[in-house]
């Protein structure tokens, strides 16, 4: 049984206020800021560039890979860090899109997030040839893959309502269908369990700065399925991707492993803090996560609708059919979301109406998902969240 009372003391938690926004920034790791010295001093500042071999900054992208790859059920050396998400997206569909060049369709849904879309748009346009993305509603995904999808871009889990896919049931009907799969795991790795091997996925990508915890911008994944790795096609030629990148070829070799996806020089800052935070997850049980997620979640949405009526549940009723967030609507949902900020609850709001919550269990407890509801009572209740001052929008919602 994992000890979350344990993993709680690894993060550094604010006094007095309750922490609900992992699903969009994981707290700080107590062990980040000594390991980050350690690599400014010690390994660059000692070491100065002999550190990528001395310190092996030049492994750090596949070490961190392995170790996100068995919290998603991928083998050893199937996953590479580095870049952004946006950037994982890319390459992913690109590869994919090139295991299908007879077929035109990339089929996603209207609730997967926005920048995946953004991606598949600017790709698409890039390739020309007839290439076409088709958004149906999350339900309708499974009844609309046929033999004109190439591939399914599809995110696990809802970034706004925590709705959440059958990952393994959809895999094989794209399957069926002969489509190639594309999942995004930005809102399931380190949130619900995932097993890329036994749904057989093709290709996953995620980022690590949420409920992975290695910070603001944190370098993210992805995941080629061992059968390409390879034959998939890097659209994004990079030097570290490279077979033998410090024998200087002019021609480009793509590395025989998912290594091929990788593109620049790593961000050996980044990829510490992110290693550094995978501590947290030694010895955790996923089962376990996943078990106290839903206790958190379900005893929040009782307290809160018994509580706060003029709220309504926006998410899937049914904790199986989530991840591990819980959004509620208002109209008014920003105000009411500063006015908690102000009060030391931290959630967050999506547009156009939705008060996000994310339920951690690394380090939170049922305490504080109660102590939380009472806040949003107080809100509500007091209509504190009526002052123009919470109705201003920040950059940053």
């Amino acid at each position: 049984m994992t000890d979350f009372a344990t993993t709680r003391r690894l993060f550094h938690l604010p006094e007095g206020v309750l922490y609900l926004d992992g699903n969009s920034l994981g707290p700080l790791p107590v062990a980040a800021e000594a390991r980050v010295r350690e690599v400014l001093t010690r390994e660059w500042g000692d070491q100065l560039i002999r550190a990528w071999n001395s310190a092996d900054w030049i492994g750090l992208p596949r070490r961190v890979g392995d170790r996100i790859g068995r919290l998603i059920g991928a083998p050893e050396g199937s996953v590479a860090t580095g870049d952004t998400l946006s950037v994982k997206v890319f390459q992913a569909l690109a590869a994919a899109l090139a295991l299908r060049p007879d077929r035109k369709v990339v089929l996603s849904d209207t609730g997967n997030f926005p920048s995946d879309l953004y991606i598949a748009s600017g790709l698409i346009q890039a390739l020309g040839g007839g290439l076409e993305l088709r958004l149906v509603e999350p339900e309708q995904v499974a009844d609309s893959i046929d033999e004109s999808v190439a591939v399914t871009l599809i995110t696990e889990v809802d970034y706004r309502t925590g709705r959440r896919h059958d990952m393994k049931a959809l895999t094989s009907k794209a399957h069926a269908a002969g489509a190639v799969t594309v999942w995004d795991l930005a809102h399931s790795a380190g949130a619900v369990p995932v097993d890329l091997t036994a749904a057989d996925a093709d290709f996953a990508v995620g980022c690590t700065y949420k409920y992975l915890n290695g910070g603001p911008g944190a370098p993210a994944f992805i995941y080629v399925a061992p059968r390409f790795a390879d034959s998939a096609r890097p659209i994004l030629s990079g030097w570290m991707g490279h077979e033998a990148p410090f024998a200087f070829d002019l021609d480009y070799r793509p590395h025989a492993s998912v290594e091929r996806m990788r593109v620049g020089t790593p961000p050996v800052l980044a990829l510490a803090v992110l290693d550094v935070a995978l501590d947290a997850w030694a010895g955790v049980d996923m089962a376990d996560v996943r078990a106290a997620s839903i206790r958190l979640s379900e005893r929040f949405i009782a307290e809160v609708e018994t509580r706060c009526s003029d709220l309504t549940l926006a998410s899937p009723r049914d904790p199986h059919a989530r991840g591990s967030q819980v959004s509620f609507r208002h109209p008014q949902g920003y105000a009411i979301m500063q006015a908690l900020i102000a009060n030391n609850v931290i959630g967050d709001f999506r547009a156009p109406d939705l008060i996000r919550f994310g339920f951690t269990p690394l380090y939170l407890s049922e305490e504080d998902v109660v102590a939380a509801a009472k806040v949003l009572e107080r809100v509500m209740t007091e209509r504190l969240w009526d002052d123009p001052a919470y109705a201003t929008r920040s950059k940053v919602t």
